[in-house]
């Protein structure tokens, strides 16, 4: 089992957010209603990257005549929770490990800011796209009721019976909006997953993702990564979590994954994190 008991400095994280706030005041605002409409994107294509907080520094200020960002009750930056469910013999984590083309993420996420809750399933096909469906319920539960059951049925291909709660996840989230085109950009940072007691940090890393309904190298975000030399990494938040608090589950297939976060960690706060693969 993995842990991490070196996150930031006492104070040392709001001053990442104040910094944060303070380059994102170029961009223009967009309500989440407005993304609702424009750029729900429950049927996409995924680009993910993993950088540094310092690496997004240097790229957000090059996004603010591309991009607007997601603002609720003033608040660029927002806070998310989710549990993600699966078998007790971690179907969905070794459908991914084993790269299975046609797979599934089932979960709980609350949104903190405006306190809404939705349970989700993910469906990558395999077109390698990503289709979402979701129900909207009162609070992050740790069993699924007769409707959620139903709801997993339809969507998912597994006995709902079989589920359970695997892990807690919580992280800040900026979303970026494309002006010009249907493409949403999620920025999470200050990951940390839990799970009975014990967690894991990742200070200073970014998960990027870039969803759009078609795949384009032409976008703003990504001719950025590519003119700063990132190349596009696969990474699941549920697969790093269970791999981290969980031990004897299989890791061979992530381990390019955990060299770079260990890469970040390394670069940013000068020791070997406990992602070094």
């Amino acid at each position: 089992m993995f842990t991490i008991h070196e996150p930031y400095e006492t104070g040392q994280e709001d001053n990442e957010f104040r910094r944060l706030e303070t380059l994102l005041t170029p961009f223009d605002t967009i309500s989440l209603a407005e993304l609702q409409q424009e750029a729900a994107l429950l049927d996409r294509v995924d680009t993910k990257y993993i950088i540094g907080m310092d690496q997004l520094y240097a790229i957000l200020p090059k996004l603010s005549e591309h991009y607007r960002a997601l603002t609720i009750n003033d608040t660029r930056l927002h806070a998310y929770q989710t549990l993600y469910f699966d078998t007790s013999g971690f179907t969905f984590y070794e459908q991914h490990h084993n790269g299975v083309a046609s797979r599934y993420k089932v979960r709980a996420r609350k949104y903190l800011d405006t306190d809404m809750a939705f349970f989700e399933i993910k469906h990558r096909t395999n077109q390698h796209r990503t289709i979402k469906s979701r129900l909207p319920i009162p609070d992050v539960m740790t069993r699924l009721d007769d409707q959620l059951a139903e709801f997993t049925l339809e969507h998912a291909a597994c006995n709902p019976d079989r589920l359970e709660p695997k892990l807690w996840n919580e992280y800040v989230r900026l979303t970026l909006v494309s002006r010009d085109r249907p493409e949403r950009v999620t920025l999470d940072m200050n990951l940390r997953f839990r799970w009975h007691g014990a967690y894991t940090d990742l200070p200073g890393v970014v998960i990027v993702e870039v969803k759009q309904a078609r795949r384009s190298q032409a976008t703003a975000l990504i001719r950025q990564m590519r003119q700063s030399g990132i190349r596009p990494f696969s990474y699941s938040k549920y697969a790093a979590g269970v791999y981290s608090l969980y031990d004897g589950v299989k890791i061979n297939n992530f381990k390019a994954q955990m060299r770079q976060v260990n890469k970040v960690i390394q670069r940013m706060f000068g020791y070997e994190s406990a992602f070094a693969g």
